[in-house]
């Protein structure tokens, strides 16, 4: 919480500008889960079951609990700082811009579909504590969300006009989630007080603790401190690797296109023109900044736009900027309060994974949404589709379960190897990247030209005005006119290449209109330029 909150201020005060909650990506589960699945990052028996390690008879070697999760944590710190140091430099110079005329929705909708569809059993390790609460959890997310999503719960309000005052307000629309969570977790603190969830619980063979009780985890609130301030490096230096950096990469993409997306939606539920190239191009370069400081501090994710709350903008009709910088606010203060994680680590496992399953459900109905902007009845699309869905399920699914497969001679080699390939979105949407780009297909067909014309809108000029521009620095940087060559300045006009090329000046015989004080002026019989008016 504490880096979703620094993050949501960085970026609606110095990034795009715009009203977006920034938080952890589900897109960087898979690589995380990927390269985890290493034989260097397993789990070994000793690491999980004991507590000490007897070597000799006479020798025994105590196991650091600690330094079990941090090492691993360290490994994911360095790469995904590597990564998002990647992303801070195609948001300044401005190259994501050139990479986006290559994608489509044939790239799009595999790499998002992929996402959830390849993290179900994720969500399903975490039901298994308790499948009854967690059904019950994603039933009630339903209900609230679908069935009952259009009734308005009358709440007393306060406004300037009229003061205090009943108002109706889309309480299961808006929170649906919070709702059920809150709901199972009583529910289960009752079953746990009176006995009906056994303390303990049998899997794969093993008695392990029960996580579907709201006691498991007591030790963690009485041992975390009230106030606790998260600083850089707190589990040791970051390791990195090619095949951890290689992951964390292609999700990084993928966080990229996501967030573009999400930009023009914002700007478009607020009413608002659509955000220019510089103001895209900073938000970017602020994603990639707030998620190498989020790296440093050990949260363990990078940090990107919450669609979400986007949808909550056109729900709510709110979209102030200084809402959300009091929202990163609050953000940033719960992280700190040491007790108030705690509290949220309480909540029993099946409950998180109901919300999961759901979760990752919207993610691959989301890509599959994308689909509608191409022609669906193209045996073209369809095919390039079905190879991109089908092999990015397949094979990650092999390779995992046919460990060590990958063999080309070079260690280094076989585990970037292994990550890549066991990460199903990278496998889908390099497929569909390549296929959509090699097969011959028109850019109406591909779905290129709905696809970019969904960020334009035919009554722009109807929008009110954004102040996309930097503050405080916005005037001195329109006095220094080399500014205009750089992708993230508010005067950025110019392509920096055109810098060190000397322009050609028009003649006035070349022009077949010219203006002037924002007036046409037509050339006369005489071919001299006379004023129409």
């Amino acid at each position: 919480m504490f880096m979703c909150g620094v993050a949501t201020l960085l970026q609606t005060t110095f990034g795009v500008r715009l009203g977006i909650i920034q938080g952890g990506s589900h897109n960087f589960l898979a690589p995380v889960i990927a390269m985890m699945a290493l034989d260097k990052w397993k789990c070994t028996e000793q690491e999980l079951y004991f507590d000490s390690l007897s070597v000799t008879s006479n020798t025994t070697i105590t196991i650091d609990r600690d330094e079990v999760w941090q090492r691993r944590m360290r490994e994911i710190q360095g790469n995904l700082m590597l990564a998002s140091i990647v992303q801070l430099v195609l948001g300044c110079t401005g190259l994501m811009g050139f990479f986006l005329r290559f994608i489509g929705p044939l790239t799009i909708a595999p790499t998002i579909s992929l996402i959830g569809l390849s993290l179900t059993s994720v969500a399903a390790d975490i039901n298994q504590y308790h499948w009854g609460i967690a059904i019950l959890t994603l039933l009630l997310i339903v209900v609230f969300s679908l069935y009952l999503g259009r009734v308005q719960v009358p709440l007393p309000g306060f406004s300037r006009e009229k003061k205090c005052h009943m108002t109706k307000y889309p309480l299961f629309h808006l929170m649906p989630v919070i709702l059920s969570v809150a709901f199972c977790w009583v529910l289960s603190h009752i079953l746990t007080i009176t006995d009906v969830i056994s303390e303990t619980i049998v899997i794969n063979g093993k008695n392990t603790s029960n996580l579907a009780r709201t006691d498991a985890r007591l030790d963690v609130l009485d041992s975390m401190p009230w106030f606790y301030f998260p600083y850089p490096f707190q589990f040791g230096i970051p390791t990195i690797s090619v095949a951890g950096f290689a992951g964390m990469l292609a999700a990084t993409i993928s966080s990229i296109i996501e967030s573009v997306g999400d930009y023009f939606a914002a700007a478009r539920l607020s009413n608002a023109e659509a955000p220019p190239p510089h103001a895209v191009n900073r938000g970017i370069a602020t994603e990639g900044f707030a998620s190498i400081i989020s790296g440093m501090v050990g949260a363990g994710h990078p940090t990107t736009s919450y669609s979400g709350n986007i949808g909550a903008i056109g729900i709510t009709k709110v979209a102030s900027r200084r809402v959300f910088q009091v929202a990163g606010v609050i953000l940033l203060l719960s992280g700190v309060i040491g007790k108030f994680g705690a509290v949220l680590t309480l909540i029993p496992d099946p409950i998180i994974g109901g919300t999961l399953t759901v979760v990752f459900g919207m993610v691959g109905a989301v890509g599959i949404s994308v689909l509608q902007f191409m022609d669906m009845s193209s045996t073209r699309n369809l095919t390039i589709l079905a190879i991109s869905m089908i092999l990015g399920l397949m094979i990650p699914q092999w390779l995992l379960s046919h460990p060590g497969s990958i063999n080309t001679g070079s260690e280094d080699l076989d585990q970037v190897l292994e990550v890549l390939l066991t990460t199903a979105m990278f496998v889908g949407g390099v497929l569909g990247f390549i296929l959509d780009n090699t097969v011959p297909g028109s850019k109406e067909e591909r779905g290129i030209l709905k696809w970019r014309g969904k960020f334009e809108d035919s009554s722009e000029r109807t929008r009110k005005r954004v102040q996309y521009n930097m503050p405080f620095v916005t005037k001195i940087i329109k006095k220094i006119r080399c500014c205009v060559y750089f992708p993230i300045s508010p005067t950025f006009s110019k392509n920096i290449l055109d810098c060190c090329r000397r322009e050609k000046k028009q003649k006035a015989y070349e022009l077949d209109v010219v203006l002037t004080d924002n007036k046409p002026v037509q050339p006369n019989e005489n071919g001299i330029k006379a004023s129409n008016d």
